[in-house]
């Protein structure tokens, strides 16, 4: 595609640079974020968007993280130095947008990152789990969500475990040099729940909670199970959960969300022994 101006290279810094530090552009070039905007680096060209949609249930205004000029221009592939970003330096990320009639989800995880939580689902309980998913199983974890509330928040919350899973999925890529297997077991007070998973491409959920309460706040406990079996349908994961002790709801339910983070992070960090290699007999761990 040719460009209106001739490339140029342009000084980029993170956001929470100081407000003298921003980006730096010739004055006879203006780029007008309201539209498309192309940005020739050395090695890649971007394109840059910036605008609210409005979801269609509730009207209510919509601007996805990805979206945002200044994440996406610092995650230009060039470090500090000029010379081009690896994959590793990079992360393992995963990013889906998810748009249904029902719901408009936008997650973004980073396997690799430093337990960063940005959460707004629109169901305080479910952003506080994810919280934990990010603290304990330090990944960046972004996720923004609307949905048909006025029903309940069923659609939402399998949604939003929908595109988590197939985040995960993307951010995994062949699975190569992980460990795989995850193991752990949280107490929160009384409670204590056991996690075991095997990122092997087979979806399968086992789920022994025994919640003794209908809701928290206004979480309606059943939507437990339902999002960890959306979860591994679409990662392709193993998961069994088990509760070896608790009589406090919220307890019970958090020290799952902390066990499976955990599980997770071992699952997914990298085996140094493995050199790359895929964890399998097979040679192959795939979604089928």
């Amino acid at each position: 595609m040719e460009l209106s101006v001739a490339p140029r290279r342009y000084l980029v810094r993170s956001p929470s640079a100081s407000s003298s530090s921003h980006l730096q552009q010739p004055k006879a070039t203006r780029i007008n974020l309201s539209k498309p905007a192309f940005i020739s680096f050395p090695t890649q060209i971007f394109s840059v968007f910036y605008k609210s949609s409005y979801h269609p249930i509730q009207n209510r205004p919509f601007t996805p993280l990805s979206m945002d000029p200044p994440r996406i221009i610092t995650q230009a592939s060039e470090n500090e130095n000029g010379s081009p970003l690896t994959s590793s330096q990079m992360g393992r990320v995963g990013e889906v947008k998810r748009v249904t009639k029902e719901t408009n989800v936008f997650i973004k995880v980073n396997l690799d990152g430093n337990g960063v939580a940005e959460n707004a689902t629109g169901i305080p309980f479910l952003d506080h789990m994810l919280d934990q998913l990010a603290s304990h199983g330090l990944f960046d974890v972004h996720v923004k969500a609307t949905g048909d509330y006025h029903i309940d928040d069923h659609h939402t919350n399998e949604d939003v475990a929908l595109a988590l899973g197939t985040a995960l999925l993307q951010a995994l890529g062949d699975r190569k040099g992980i460990n795989r297997f995850g193991d752990f077991s949280a107490p929160l007070d009384e409670a204590l729940i056991h996690v075991a998973l095997d990122l092997s491409g087979r979806p399968h959920l086992s789920f022994d909670l025994q919640i003794p309460t209908e809701r928290v706040g206004t979480y309606d406990t059943q939507l437990v199970e339902h999002f960890f079996q959306s979860l591994v349908n679409t990662s392709g994961m193993t998961l069994h959960i088990r509760q070896l002790a608790g009589k406090n709801s919220h307890h019970i339910i958090e020290a799952t969300f902390k066990a499976f983070a955990r599980a997770l992070r071992q699952a997914t960090e990298c085996d140094s022994r493995r050199h790359g290699s895929v964890p399998s007999s097979k040679g192959v761990l795939s979604r089928t």
